[in-house]
């Protein structure tokens, strides 16, 4: 056979060149037709994000949508923050090359589309932060090539689909903030290259697999605000590469490894509070020369002092140790390597003595919870200092004295819980002066006296204020004409480490515009 001529060659690569246009401009139409589809769900476009989404333009000029140049056809959908309100039409599974998208931030409600899971190309799905209801696709183990899974804060329900463990490419798995239920499938181990590990706040329960510990390559993992039960696999306080370790607020029972660090050198971060855990609080933290955030708060921990070690850790940025059955004083030595410490808690524990001079060596202090324990002696100077103090919580302890002066020059207080001491003396009339941020005053059962000033109304921002069980006299009659809802005191009530609620004393009387 001899051959071909060239014209013949040149028939047959017309021929191709044409085959392929033609193929090239069904796909890009199939594109078109599925965003348009897309856009025709959408309720509402309150920036008009989408005004240029038209059948007269390709969509590859189109707002949030970007395409390969090779092939011609839409790569990625980008609609992050556009604040879209509408529901997915099926028709968006059409998208056959698609590579990334991401509808975060936005108003979507209604299901996810089973039609998504032939986006077979997809590398990045994102639908964090709406409002879409019902199970996740049961076929979502499809997509092979996906790396990134975030469908963060929605109302997603029912069990973690089996096919999920499938995506052997994933890296982040992130659906915190869900109703997601059931247990924790032990083939979640087969997530080698897993790097992020969110579950946290859904209806999860039973215990956390020992197959965990078989992502090493694991760096963050969430499991906080659930049910789980069960110890802490011992396991998963042997991994060189996590930074970020979150189980706070489940039933998780058993005690720390007392060398805690000792497997986890990049340790970040540490949450393990409002849990039944027992045991010894660990006492070597020294190898976690990373860690910032320590929260061990609300365990059942054994009667035992501050580890004296927590007070080398450089990088400390939040520190809660509330309601641990600690006994003992703070360290003298506390604040002394830790310029960076923000958030101090060790409410409601056993701890007495008085409170040491060195707290003004924490110059980065926002937020100081010292209440409910037994701290004696007066109040030290020293703490006005901390001129970044937003919150002085010192409710429930034995503290003398008068309040010093310097509480009425820092700024930067929003809160000041004094109640349930034995302080004395009288409240200044320029105590308002400087604290234009004032939201909450808390002096309740001491043993003050002397008129109330006058100048709480120039605490324009104060929302709470709790004076009685006192020796306050005379008569408040311009104070507080123009303040509606001053509260005497309530019953005390436990408050969250981020938020205070009780600075009051406990008679729940309402302070008004009359005789004192």
């Amino acid at each position: 056979m001899g051959k071909p001529s060239s014209f013949v060659l040149l028939i047959i690569l017309l021929l191709c060149f044409t085959v392929t246009l033609a193929s090239i401009d069904t796909n890009i139409n199939t594109d078109k037709f599925a965003l348009l589809t897309l856009k025709s769900f959408i309720t509402s476009d309150p920036y008009d994000f989408l005004a240029n989404w038209s059948v007269s333009s390709s969509p590859c000029s189109w707002a949030g949508i970007t395409c390969d140049t090779q092939h011609e056809r839409v790569r990625s959908v980008n609609l992050s923050g556009m604040k879209l309100k509408g529901t997915i039409p099926p028709q968006l599974g059409n998208l056959s090359l698609l590579v990334e998208l991401d509808l975060n931030k936005n108003s979507f409600h209604g299901q996810i589309p089973q039609d998504l899971v032939r986006l077979r190309q997809l590398r990045l799905f994102n639908l964090s932060y709406n409002d879409f209801h019902g199970q996740v696709p049961t076929s979502i183990g499809d997509l092979s090539m996906l790396e990134q899974l975030s469908f963060r804060n929605n109302s997603l329900n029912g069990f973690i689909p089996l096919s999920l463990f499938n995506l052997s490419r994933l890296e982040t798995l992130d659906w915190n903030s869900n109703l997601i239920e059931g247990t924790i499938p032990p083939e979640i181990g087969s997530l080698k290259h897993l790097k992020k590990l969110q579950l946290s706040s859904n209806k999860l329960s039973g215990a956390i697999p020992q197959t965990v510990s078989n992502l090493s390559s694991l760096e963050l993992l969430w499991l906080s605000s659930n049910s789980l039960s069960g110890s802490i696999p011992s396991s998963l306080f042997n991994n060189s590469v996590l930074q970020d370790f979150r189980l706070a607020k489940n039933n998780l029972s058993g005690s720390l490894p007392t060398n805690l660090c000792f497997g986890l050198p990049k340790l970040e971060t540490l949450c393990v509070q409002e849990n039944d855990l027992s045991g010894e609080i660990p006492s070597i933290w020294h190898q976690c020369k990373e860690l910032a955030n320590l929260e061990l708060a609300d365990n059942k921990f054994n009667p035992g002092t501050i580890p004296s070690e927590i007070g080398n850790l450089t990088k400390l940025q939040w520190l809660y140790l509330r309601g641990n059955n600690l006994k003992g004083n703070l360290p003298e030595e506390m604040c002394h390597h830790l310029p960076l410490l923000e958030v101090f808690d060790v409410d409601n524990n056993q701890l007495e003595g008085s409170i040491p001079k060195s707290i003004s060596n924490c110059t980065s202090l926002k937020k100081l919870y010292l209440d409910m324990n037994s701290f004696s002696g007066i109040i030290p100077s020293e703490i006005g200092n901390l001129t970044n103090l937003q919150l002085l919580a010192l409710t429930e302890n034995i503290l003398q004295g008068e309040i010093h002066s310097f509480l009425w020059n820092m700024s930067s207080l929003r809160s000041i819980g004094l109640s349930q001491n034995h302080l004395k003396g009288n409240l200044p009339e320029e105590m308002c002066h400087h604290l234009p941020l004032l939201e909450l005053f808390g002096v309740a059962d001491n043993q003050l006296e002397g008129r109330i000033p006058q100048s709480i109304s120039n605490c324009t921002s104060l929302k709470k204020l709790y004076l009685d069980m006192n020796s306050f006299t005379g008569r408040c009659t311009g104070a507080f004409s123009s303040k509606k809802s001053f509260l005497g005191g309530q019953s005390s009530t436990h408050y969250s480490p981020h938020k205070m609620s009780y600075f009051g004393g406990s008679s729940g009387s309402i302070i008004d515009s009359t005789t004192v």
